[in-house]
């Protein structure tokens, strides 16, 4: 029997918190728009807690941050922090892009397992648990009317979340018990996101094929 990957409360308390500081920096970014204060929490918690509301709705599951009083606050309090030290934060790049690969590939794990646990098929688990991976960044970008991040040339974010997703279908489907599988997805994930970050690799941006003609002798095409 597949089980739920269960990671412990105070590092999904951890990874809620970062996500508020990282809602805040993003509002902070969106100067224009004239956010206030009540505005950097909603974004906050959209980015916090997002992609586990919108696995949970997938899941057919109540959603866990309305049950428990602990994410809401933790994600709510981190966004009022991450507006008043927004300065600070904002050369702590590199290390809030580590911790985020990281929490990106936890929840890609905890929602791939709940799938799987449920009776999800592997492709429906895959699809669940990269949405709980990035889920936060896309209901984010629905509150603010923008187009989705992960569609538009970026640093393969979804594309990380899936394969360590990915890894850990395969895994579970091998027998591996999902308290390994888990770690794994974890470290694929964190490590192939931060690798795209440091050498910059990206999907190049869509266009029609274009077909090379050949030049013959005399000026002539072929």
């Amino acid at each position: 029997m597949i089980t739920t990957l269960e990671a412990p409360l105070w590092i999904e308390l951890l990874a809620a918190g970062l996500g508020g500081l990282q809602g805040a920096l993003f509002a902070a970014s969106e100067r224009h728009r004239r956010i206030d204060v009540l505005g950097v929490v909603v974004i906050g918690l959209s980015v916090s807690l997002g992609g586990s509301l919108l696995r949970d709705i997938l899941l057919n599951q109540p959603p866990v941050v309305i049950w428990s009083n602990w994410y809401l606050l933790v994600a709510g309090a981190s966004a009022v922090l991450g507006m008043l030290v927004q300065h600070l934060l904002a050369r702590a790049d590199w290390p809030l892009t580590a911790l985020d690969a990281v929490v990106m590939g936890l929840f890609g794990a905890i929602g791939a397992s709940k799938a799987l646990a449920l009776g999800a098929g592997e492709a429906g688990a895959l699809v669940v648990g990269v949405v709980g991976a990035i889920g936060g960044g896309m209901l984010r970008d629905v509150i603010l009317s923008l187009p989705f991040s992960f569609l538009q040339v970026g640093t393969l974010y979804a594309v990380a979340a899936g394969a360590g997703v990915g890894v850990l279908i395969l895994l579970v489907g091998l027998g591996t018990p999902v308290a390994v599988a888990g770690p794994v997805c974890v470290i694929v994930t964190a490590t192939l996101r931060l690798v795209a970050v440091r050498f910059e690799w990206r999907f190049p941006e869509q266009g029609p094929l274009r077909l090379r003609r050949r030049v013959g002798r005399g000026g002539e095409h072929a």
